[in-house]
């Protein structure tokens, strides 16, 4: 399944968490696994708190903060920031199922991060059933 994302501004996190859980709810899948990938160079997916904004504003500062929009980049096309944001926070992140659910934590949310946009941009969500439980 693919789940479209419309980013607004170069840099951002979008809260993904009702679609994927709606896609989850909808599957009947009880227990299992939900994988998500995206597949772009210049964007991410995390797992963090979605209860305070805030939290999803000290992450950008912070990935600003480490990797500066201007640098000494090599690469010509002019967004070297955001393929680097893009690998330090990864393409992909693996949430258990139970009763048909996301298994998040209480103040847990998946964000879509947007490192170069603003575009319209896709997340692969793959959903796996059964018990893996050892």
């Amino acid at each position: 399944m693919l789940l479209a994302v419309q980013t607004k501004s170069p840099t951002e996190l979008v809260d993904i968490t009702s679609e994927v859980s709606q896609l989850v709810r909808s599957s009947g899948i009880r227990e299992g696994f939900c994988m998500l990938y995206v597949p772009h160079t210049t964007a991410a997916v995390t797992i963090n708190e979605s209860a305070d904004p805030s939290v999803r504003a000290d992450i950008m500062m912070v990935l600003n903060q480490i990797v500066p929009w201007k640098a000494d980049y090599r690469h010509r096309e002019g967004n070297s920031p955001a393929h680097v944001k893009a690998t330090l926070v990864g393409p992909s992140e693996l949430i258990a199922i139970e009763n048909n659910a996301l298994a998040l934590g209480t103040w847990q949310g998946i964000f879509f991060c947007e490192f170069d946009g603003p575009r319209t941009r896709k997340v692969q969500v793959r959903l796996i059933k059964g018990s893996f439980a050892v």
